[in-house]
């Protein structure tokens, strides 16, 4: 039993429960287990995902309100969908990249596995609803970015989590506050659901932090230019305030970077 070639088999799992499972399985018993650095699977392997949901193009999803039940319901869809790429995102960086620190491929099965909680607690509460994971439509412009930087992981590093995972520290506070306006229930389960997971996320991105500037150190690349020229080329989503100054300073983010924040 080694942890990267079960972080693949993960990976490779399509039924969103079975990839929960796996994850849970292989995160308790990963202290007793080998981690081969040097191991290589290959890099063109793509995550299993169920048939459903559909994906579309990322115009093409509705927008999600929570003031109504159908809305509520897939505002918590699209969240959940997040979760399950993320679960995807962390083993992908477990399997893929030789030649880390064992930490490295510690730190991300962690975080597969908190995605993995994040994303039952959030198909626990679409089933309160009567709704399941894959009953809404979804877009793929998560996956698509780990795509791109699967040759780079200093791009992987400095644009999923620092970037991509980091848009979900500012986002979240302002969904909690929409849905303690709807105050039903439900939407107080919600702000539960989304606390974790927001107290999660700045460990996530943190983590993603630590291993940038580890890589820019160990690579004698310069952080501060290589993230804006890494964000152009693979086509990055800009930053949009508001931002969450609090969450983004505890997940490492500097002083010098937040002050570089658009306004």
């Amino acid at each position: 039993m080694e942890i990267r070639y079960c972080a693949l088999a993960a990976f490779c799992a399509t039924d969103p429960r079975d990839k929960v499972k796996a994850v849970q399985t292989l995160w308790q018993n990963s202290g007793g287990m080998v981690c081969d650095a040097g191991a290589s699977f290959g890099a063109s392997t793509a995550p299993g995902r169920p048939s459903q949901p559909l994906l579309v193009a990322p115009a093409l999803v509705p927008r999600r309100s929570p003031f109504t039940p159908a809305g509520h319901a897939a505002l918590m869809h699209s969240i959940a969908h997040i979760e399950f790429n993320a679960i995807n995102l962390a083993l992908d960086a477990v399997w893929r990249f030789a030649g880390m620190p064992e930490v490295y491929y510690r730190d991300w099965l962690r975080v597969a596995a908190e995605e993995a909680k994040h994303f039952s607690l959030l198909q626990s509460h679409l089933e309160t609803l009567g709704q399941s994971y894959g009953d809404f439509t979804a877009h793929d412009g998560l996956w698509t970015m780990c795509e791109a930087t699967q040759d780079d992981i200093v791009a992987r590093m400095a644009l999923v989590p620092r970037t991509l995972e980091a848009r979900g520290l500012d986002a979240t506070p302002l969904i909690q506050a929409k849905l303690r306006k709807v105050a039903t229930p439900a939407a107080l389960e919600a702000v539960g659901i989304l606390d974790i997971i927001l107290d999660d996320e700045v460990g996530h991105v943190a983590i993603g932090n630590r291993w940038f500037n580890w890589l820019c150190q160990r690579d004698r690349l310069d952080a501060a230019t290589f993230y804006p020229a890494a964000a152009l080329r693979y086509r990055a989503p800009s930053l949009k305030p508001p931002f969450n100054l609090a969450a983004r300073k505890a997940a490492g983010f500097t002083a010098t970077e937040i002050a570089a924040l658009p306004r």
